[in-house]
Parts: C-alpha cells; sequence; structure tokens
C-alpha cells in the first residue's frame, strides 16, 4: 500500500482501513505467539501500513 493511494481515501474510508489493518495484527501476533507464523515479514509489512494510514490521516486533519 502506497500513501499516495491512501491520500486519496476520504477520512471514512481511512479509518475503515485502520481497523482492518489492526485486526490484522493482531491476528499475525496471535500467529507468532502460538507457533504458526511462517512468514515474519509480514507482521513488519502490516505494522507500517498502520504507521502510513495514520500518516496520512494526521495530514489529511493539518491540512482541513
Amino acid at each position: 500500500m502506497k500513501a499516495s493511494e491512501l491520500r486519496g481515501k476520504s477520512a471514512a474510508e481511512l479509518t475503515k482501513e485502520l481497523e482492518e489493518l489492526l485486526r490484522a495484527q493482531f491476528s499475525l501476533r496471535m500467529q507468532s505467539a502460538t507457533q504458526q507464523l511462517t512468514n515474519n515479514s509480514q507482521l513488519a509489512k502490516v505494522r507500517k501500513d498502520i504507521a502510513r494510514v495514520k500518516t496520512v490521516m494526521t495530514q489529511s486533519k493539518r491540512s482541513a
């Protein structure tokens, strides 16, 4: 997911995207805790996507 893609979304869409990413992060953390996670890089990718969404949300609030 790119920041340029996120900038085109509305605040409601960004909030929904953030909720989905947080659920995915929780699921990956549980898989990691139970030794079921095969690709550990997925966790870092989701964490970075969450940061991107939060950054775009903050930027849009400041410009509005």
